[in-house]
């Protein structure tokens, strides 16, 4: 289990030092962000899913249509659907909340519903909450998740999230 977890963060730092971040400057630019009302719509295709589990045969490419709605500097709302893990279709609807900023990149979690995981709830929509980072510059932006795995009827993985703002 310890590997894992070792997995885990080092995947996440590896996403963060490709954004160009060293551990000085992630430690000298932590900030809490200052809740402010903004409209911007992204849209994205899907996901990338770089499952733990890499014995089980999952499907990575996890393609789709989402938006998110960002209607202040620390949430927004999301909805989409995707072809999951499972091979299933899935719906989602959620809240993004990221207080928190290490440099250009927001932390927080998104929590919401999902449907279409056929060992979780036969399928039905259950709730979830996902640590996740966000980074965007100008009209494109990365959505990056840690999704826990649940025993055996979700199955953890590193997901990413590309997104174009097609309204300010």
């Amino acid at each position: 289990m310890p590997n894992r977890l070792h997995l885990r963060l080092r995947l996440l730092l590896s996403v963060l030092a490709l954004a160009g971040w060293s551990g000085a400057a992630v430690a000298d630019t932590f900030e809490v962000i200052e809740s402010a009302p903004l409209q911007q719509v992204w849209l994205n295709a899907g996901f990338y899913s770089y499952h733990f589990d890499r014995d089980k045969s999952l499907n990575d490419s996890n393609p789709g249509l989402g938006a998110e709605y960002r209607f202040s500097t620390v949430a927004s709302a999301t909805v989409g659907r995707f072809y999951n893990s499972d091979r299933q279709y899935s719906n989602y609807a959620g809240v993004y909340y990221q207080p928190f900023r290490i440099g250009p990149v927001r932390l927080g979690a998104v929590v919401g519903a999902f449907n279409g995981y056929p060992n979780m709830r036969d399928g039905g929509w259950f709730p979830a909450a996902i640590p996740t980072a966000s980074f965007e510059y100008k009209s494109v932006g990365v959505n990056v998740a840690v999704v826990p795995k649940y025993k055996d009827r979700l199955y953890g993985a590193l997901s990413i999230q590309l997104k174009l703002k097609v309204f300010e």
